[in-house]
């Protein structure tokens, strides 16, 4: 059964997973537009676009990671896993009409450098996720795993920012999880969902103070704190998350409920499927 799915898209292979896939992902955009969020889709990937991605596969399913904006900055990453490489293509035209004519910068991060050997994994980087990346105010968070994000690529990050008055500061995370995202939500000033397991060193200094929402391990891998705030009164999760989405209200924030299984299942969630373009 196995060798007769390789080489073919998801959707042809599962197409009935496809459609619940992708009625998560309408069923989220529709929420959006209740409360008047302007939502732009990146387009699939081409056949040229795939046929060049060659041997290592193709993925364009969360577009978190391959670009992420900070303030006036709009920036490509570099994606660690090969197979991801070329998923910022998807966006392309978003960012050409949108970020070319804003009154913004745009930027990308330097090539990765390419492997000595299949042994020597990825390469030698720079790599930087959006999924790494939380900002706050000034201050700019950015996850180190060993999985996704490196030192070089923060390292890139922080000549970029630093002149313009960020502070970039690196969190590292347990080797089991992925991205920062999927260890710390900031869902509104002073608070913030946070897995303790994902973070060896513990939290950074200045969100130490917060009224942290804290949960298990378990809750953590499955994305636990991988919901959206959309604005500091409503935050968006999973319904396998109401234990934590209750805890969540009784802070006055209102909280919307989207079944994101089948999602969750491909290691994303609400943050790895959305990515901010402007922030107001």
């Amino acid at each position: 059964m196995l060798a007769t799915m390789l080489g073919r898209d998801h959707a042809d292979a599962f197409p009935e997973r496809q459609r619940r896939w992708e009625a998560e992902r309408d069923e989220l955009c529709a929420l959006f537009t209740r409360y008047g969020i302007e939502v732009l889709r990146p387009r699939l990937l081409n056949d040229t676009e795939k046929r060049a991605a060659g041997s290592n596969g193709y993925a364009d399913f969360f577009v978190r990671d391959p670009w992420f904006t900070v303030g006036d900055v709009v920036i490509e990453g570099s994606l660690r896993l090969p197979h991801r490489r070329l998923e910022v293509l998807a966006s392309r035209e978003i960012l050409t009409d949108r970020v070319l004519d804003g009154r913004c910068s745009y930027v990308a991060l330097p090539q990765p450098g390419v492997p000595s050997s299949a042994a020597a994994g990825a390469g030698a980087g720079p790599f930087l996720e959006g999924g790494d990346v939380l900002v706050h105010e000034d201050h700019v968070y950015v996850g180190n795993s060993g999985l996704a994000s490196d030192e070089l690529g923060i390292r890139w990050l922080r000549k970029l920012l630093g002149p313009l008055g960020y502070t970039v500061e690196e969190v590292p995370l347990a080797p089991n999880f992925l991205h920062l995202d999927c260890a710390v939500g900031l869902i509104r000033e002073g608070l913030a969902v946070v897995c303790p397991a994902a973070l060896p060193d513990g939290l950074p200094e200045r969100l130490r103070d917060w009224t942290l929402i804290e949960i298990t391990e378990r809750d953590g891998m499955h994305l636990g704190t991988n919901g959206l705030p959309i604005s500091p009164e409503v935050y968006v999760t999973d319904p396998e998350f109401r234990h934590i989405g209750d805890r969540i209200a009784h802070h006055g924030v209102t909280v919307e409920y989207v079944d994101f299984a089948v999602t969750r299942s491909f290691g994303g969630a609400f943050r790895c499927t959305t990515q901010v373009l402007r922030r107001e």
